[in-house]
């Protein structure tokens, strides 16, 4: 835990010397509003968890003196839920919010917002979102109260297909994805990427299933096996995605590769287990062995409650905002939105930037591929003997992308 309060000080200080701890003991509120219950209520457990454990991280240090406290609101992954559990929020007095599953919350969210902060000057909200990945929010639909903490579709598969084009075994692909936002733009970043990168290869299959609907994915995979894929890209997460490849073992589709965003979310794991042994990749802001400040934290979940912190992009929601505390000496949002933008620090994944221009955080990407746990890469997934081990890493600039955000800040 040492190595955390160390990076977040170091962190904290090269913003701003001059002002720390000029908010020592006030209690910062983090609305967390994501799913609890239904298909994807493992992935909200989680995460909630995670969030609760880094909390009590920075609290025991931090460059600013706050104390964080979450307030946990389960949307049931609808954007009517999400808006209604947000009044609440609102009228507990809570200014900071956080979500990170589907893009429906989100542009929920954002709309709010949008709506609130204009007509409701002195009680701003700001958004954090650690993990919905829809470009449009950070492209047409952009607003200066959201700030986006993980790599976006469009940065994953630039990173993915970077690494794909260079494997001669890559020839006939099959796209399967959630029938929503992220899961279209999956689809079409991959069509054109490969397009670009790769015009051999062959699209032999473009298939979409609901979210967090489907309990049965071995239909879905009786079509991949019967077009002769011999790779599969999936922008799935959590049930719908630990389902689908269950049930690719399940049918002994050994012969294909999967290329994912999420295979190392809650379930997916066990699902792997032995039978997926170098034949799932996955892309992402870090992996499994990231050593310190982040794996003293991830040995403290696992202790803590037997399970995998799997979505480390939530410590950029503390560290940055310690950070912007720290810069401006206040906890207000409109303050602090401003010190967020073009804002750089050292994170758990090396610099990492606040791009100004639409609020999407700029920071390297992995490739990791599932294998036996060991040596130089010993976590061990869901105690499953297996881990994701890095085999390429991008700089920030390899996999950052345009963006068409046209931002409109407060007068």
């Amino acid at each position: 835990m040492k190595w955390v309060m160390r990076a977040v000080a170091l962190s904290a200080m090269t913003v701003s010397a001059g002002a720390a701890w000029a908010q020592k003991g006030e209690t910062v509120k983090i609305a967390w509003i994501d799913p609890l219950s239904g298909l994807m209520a493992a992935v909200g457990t989680n995460q909630l968890k995670t969030f609760q454990l880094l909390a009590e991280e920075f609290n025991k240090s931090n460059a600013s003196g706050v104390k964080f406290e979450i307030v946990p609101m389960d949307n049931k992954l609808s954007p009517q839920e999400t808006t209604a559990v947000l009044r609440s929020a609102m009228d507990q007095g809570v200014r900071y919010v956080s979500q990170g599953n589907g893009s429906g919350p989100a542009l929920a969210i954002m709309d709010a917002l949008e709506k609130h902060n204009n007509r409701n000057k002195g009680k701003e909200l700001l958004y954090l979102n650690y993990a919905a990945v829809d470009p449009d929010l950070t492209n047409g639909k952009c607003s200066y109260w959201h700030f986006r903490l993980d790599a976006d579709t469009s940065m994953k598969m630039e990173a993915l297909t970077t690494f794909m084009k260079d494997d001669a075994e890559v020839k006939k692909v099959y796209l399967i994805n959630q029938n929503y936002g992220h899961g279209q733009q999956v689809s079409k970043y991959a069509k054109d990427l490969l397009k670009k990168k790769r015009p051999d290869v062959q699209i032999v299959g473009d298939d979409f299933s609901p979210l967090a609907q489907v309990r049965d994915f071995a239909p879905y995979v009786a079509k991949i096996k019967q077009s002769g894929a011999d790779t599969v890209i999936t922008g799935n997460w959590g049930a719908d995605l630990s389902l689908l490849l269950k049930a690719a073992n399940d049918a002994g589709l050994n012969n294909v590769k999967f290329y994912t965003y999420y295979a190392f979310g809650a379930g997916a794991p066990t699902a792997m287990g032995a039978a997926s042994d170098g034949k799932v990749f996955t892309v992402g802001y870090g992996n499994y062995n990231m050593g310190p400040p982040i794996q003293a934290s991830m040995a403290s979940f696992k202790k803590k409650f037997n399970d995998d912190l799997t979505q480390a992009s939530i410590y950029h929601v503390f560290a940055l905002l310690d950070a912007a505390f720290v810069k401006t000496g206040s906890t207000d949002p409109v303050k602090v939105a401003a010190a967020l933008e073009g804002m750089k620090i050292k994170s758990f994944n090396g610099e990492v930037e606040m791009r100004k221009s639409d609020h999407q955080l700029q920071q390297g990407l992995y490739i990791t591929k599932w294998q036996k746990a060991g040596g130089k890469y010993p976590y061990d997934a869901e105690n499953t003997g297996y881990t994701f081990a890095p085999v390429k890493y991008y700089e920030p600039y390899v996999a950052s992308t345009p963006t068409s955000c046209q931002m409109k800040r407060p007068s």
